[in-house]
C-alpha cells in the first residue's frame, strides 16, 4: 500500500510507494518466536522439568493438588538437596510442587537458616513476666492470670 502524506502548502499531496513484499514471506509475531525457541537449544541438564513431570506426573507431592495439561504450568520441580546441577535420569533429586507449596518450602528453609540449630540463642520478645502484686506491671499481671484461668490452674 503505498504511503499518503498532505501538505498544507499549495495543497499538495505526496504519494509514496511502498516496496511490496511476497506475502508467503510475512511471518506474524508468535511463529517467529516459535521458531526461535524451537532452535534454540536447551542448556545441558535444562530439560529435567519434562522429565520430572513424566516420571512423577502432574501432582504436587506435598499438597497433592492434581494438574492437567492447561495447568501444568503451576507445577514447579523441587531439588530435594538444594543443588540444581545434581539432576539424575532416575529423578531421585526431584519432586514435582505447586508453586504454592515450592514457596513455602523455600521461605520455610529460610526461616531454619535465620533461627539456626540453636533457637534458644536468638532474642525472644516475653508476653508477660511474673511480677510482684503491687509492682507496675498491672496489664501483665492481669494477662498472666487469664491465662491461667484458662488452664485451669486458678
Amino acid at each position: 500500500m503505498a504511503k499518503v502524506t498532505f501538505s498544507s502548502k499549495w495543497g499538495r499531496v505526496k504519494v509514496q510507494a511502498k516496496p511490496s513484499v511476497p506475502e508467503n514471506n510475512l511471518q506474524s509475531a508468535q511463529d517467529a518466536v516459535r521458531e526461535i525457541k524451537k532452535n534454540q537449544k536447551s542448556p545441558a541438564g535444562e530439560d529435567y522439568r519434562e522429565k520430572s513431570l513424566a516420571i512423577h506426573g502432574l501432582v504436587c507431592a506435598r499438597c497433592g493438588r492434581e494438574f492437567d495439561q492447561t495447568t501444568r504450568h503451576l507445577l514447579t520441580v523441587h531439588h530435594k538437596d538444594g543443588n540444581h546441577n545434581y539432576n539424575p535420569p532416575d529423578g531421585s533429586n526431584w519432586e514435582n510442587l505447586c508453586v504454592y507449596c515450592h514457596e513455602d518450602v523455600h521461605s520455610r528453609e529460610v526461616l531454619a537458616e535465620y533461627l539456626g540449630d540453636n533457637a534458644s540463642t536468638k532474642e525472644a520478645s516475653v508476653v508477660y513476666e511474673d511480677v510482684s502484686p503491687g509492682s507496675s506491671g498491672l496489664m501483665a499481671q492481669k494477662l498472666k492470670e487469664a491465662l491461667q484461668k484458662k488452664d485451669g490452674k486458678k
